[in-house]
């Protein structure tokens, strides 16, 4: 797979080259496909490069389909699956998971966040029921509908990597007696609707502030609750459970325009579909953790044991599952899970931009320092003079910068630097990192690569990250 049938697409449905490509590290990585941002001075793109052809045309086929609906999904420039590639609108770089971390205090969420999630679950059910009653459920893949076959995967993921290799203790035909009740339960709920499979804030676009939907590819026919229960329960988003029940309440209205809607069934099937999600996930975290040793993958842990300790404080399922809910106590009291929970106390990086003409960043934090990162050897936007009274948090100096290899390239060195040394803070249960960039004035190349290095590392599980930009604040901007 190349780049270069990317650019031909490109060309081909822009009329002129791209001038300028970058590759984009994302959710989507994990899953092998290749995802690189094409751009000229007019226009700009999304180009996707994977070997999967099934998977390609499911996203194809919905995403056209979803448009049709009038849904805001990316639309398809052009298409060479063939070679596995596809090209499709660029809807910029804020996933509502970074517009949330971005704006939130510790449970203390901002009503631009809150706004954004009442957004997102209004127009779920446009794609559960409107769009999905004639969807082509045979471009599905890997399988059509969410079945018993879909949930005893999950539930053994579970079972396998996650509580064998946490050491968690089970009788083994009992837990399997508990699934299978589980899943009958699970299958007597209405299951006629499209099932998105991965709705969660990472998927979620933010464009002035509106959502945009990506990541439906693995989208089959499944059951209303499964979707609103990824949203609302995702680990990593770690929302309020006042916050979590307003949103569901708000989207079983919208979802009432829709169908005759009984609550009480609903809510009954809703709680145990969040079960499967968050033991799915678990056995995510487990297989990339414990498996295959990527240990960043466990801090996302405490935050689905949490939901758990919740769940199991508040909830009551109408089935019985001793053996279950006696592994997700074991879970709770197990010393090595609450070692990985100590593990993700916070790491607090505090990042600054300042002036070289004034005196460097304080530590206040007593830990002596940390990086200092110069950018006066890169080109200036100060300069010129349509910059000048604008800051590097502004767009025309943000795509100025970008447009320059030279800063990608101190970018990625600096991004190294800090990442590694991250990593060893964490695993040293240190407390404080400093990164500082100076440039001449402290308005545009330090703020921008400030603000770049802030966005890369709010969504990192583990860290609670500060930005302040010393001469902006100065000048009361």
């Amino acid at each position: 797979m190349s780049i270069d049938v990317l650019k031909k697409l490109f060309e081909q449905h822009f009329h002129a080259p791209p001038s300028r490509v970058q590759p984009l590290q994302g959710e989507l990585g994990g899953s092998g496909r290749k995802i690189i941002r094409l751009s000229n001075e007019k226009s700009t793109a999304i180009g996707i490069l994977y070997g999967v052809r099934e998977e390609n045309v499911a996203f194809l086929e919905f995403s056209k389909h979803f448009r049709r609906h009038g849904l805001p999904v990316p639309q398809i420039y052009a298409e060479d699956l063939s070679h596995g590639a596809y090209l499709q609108e660029d809807l910029g770089d804020t996933t509502l998971f970074e517009f949330l971390s971005k704006h939130r205090t510790g449970t203390d969420i901002a009503p631009e966040v809150v706004e954004a999630y009442r957004k997102v679950v209004a127009v779920l059910p446009r794609f559960q029921i409107e769009a999905g009653l004639d969807l082509n459920y045979k471009v599905c893949y890997p399988i059509s509908s969410f079945d018993r076959q879909s949930i005893a995967w999950d539930l053994n993921y579970f079972k396998y990597y996650f509580l064998r290799l946490a050491g968690i203790p089970f009788n083994e035909q009992a837990l399997e007696d508990d699934f299978s009740r589980l899943t009958d339960f699970l299958l007597s709920a209405p299951r006629d609707y499209f099932l998105y499979r991965d709705f969660q804030s990472r998927n979620i676009m933010l464009r002035n502030g509106d959502p945009f939907f990506v990541d439906y590819q693995g989208g089959r026919k499944g059951a209303l609750q499964y979707d609103i229960a990824s949203l609302l329960y995702d680990a990593k988003a770690d929302l309020p459970p006042e916050l979590r029940q307003q949103l569901l309440d708000h989207y079983l209205d919208r979802l009432a325009g829709f169908i005759q809607l009984d609550r009480e069934p609903f809510l009954q099937y809703y709680y145990a579909y969040v079960f499967v999600r968050i033991m799915q996930a678990l056995g995510a975290y487990g297989f990339r953790g414990f498996y295959e040793r990527k240990a960043h993958f466990l801090q996302s842990v405490p935050y689905a044991l949490k939901n758990l300790r919740w769940l199991l404080h508040n909830v009551r399922l109408p089935i019985e599952l001793p053996t279950l809910m006696a592994a997700f106590h074991s879970m709770l009291a197990s010393e090595k899970l609450q070692a990985l929970a100590a593990e993700t106390e916070n790491l607090v990086v505090r990042i600054f931009s300042f002036s070289f003409h004034q005196s460097l960043p304080a530590d206040e934090t007593g830990n002596g320092g940390g990086f200092v990162f110069d950018g006066r050897s890169l080109p200036n936007p100060g300069r010129e003079e349509q910059f000048k009274f604008l800051t590097g948090k502004d767009a025309p100096v943000i795509e100025y910068l970008q447009q320059q290899e030279t800063v990608h390239q101190f970018f990625a060195s600096v991004l190294s630097l800090v990442d590694a040394c991250i990593t060893t803070y964490q695993s040293r249960h240190f407390k404080n990192l400093m990164v500082s960039f100076g440039c001449t004035g402290g308005q545009h190349r330090s703020v921008y690569l400030a603000e770049q290095l802030a966005k890369r590392l709010r969504p990192r599980p583990g860290l609670e990250v500060v930005l302040r930009h010393l001469e902006l604040e100065k000048q009361g901007k």
